[in-house]
């Protein structure tokens, strides 16, 4: 699935679920949330979880739960984009236009 199918599944998912027409500061919070949610994935891949109350779970596992809370980012992220009317293939270039501008490679 490419950039453009993801954003289109997203936004007619989403819609079908009623959660597209959240507000936008909502929206937002959802997104910290998912961002947190990574930060915790790959702090359990890195450095595991040592916590009494959860199972240590495998290199697998892990990662397998990082691709999911990734996905999730972006499921956000294609939702706020949709909201402005702005193609992630947009953000695509805009941000290695940026780093290539910022940071050019010799």
């Amino acid at each position: 699935m490419n950039a453009i199918e993801f954003q289109d599944w997203v936004e007619k998912y989403y819609k079908s679920r009623g959660w597209s027409d959240l507000d936008i500061f909502v929206r937002i919070g959802f997104l910290a949330e998912e961002t947190g949610e990574v930060a915790r994935a790959i702090r359990a891949l890195e450095i595991g979880r040592d916590r009494p109350d959860e199972e240590p779970e495998s290199y697998i596992e892990n990662r397998n739960e990082l691709i999911g809370e990734l996905g999730d980012v972006l499921g956000n992220v294609s939702v706020i984009a949709n909201k402005y009317d702005i193609s992630l293939e947009e953000v695509f270039k805009a941000h290695t236009d940026k780093l290539n501008a910022r940071y050019p490679i010799d």
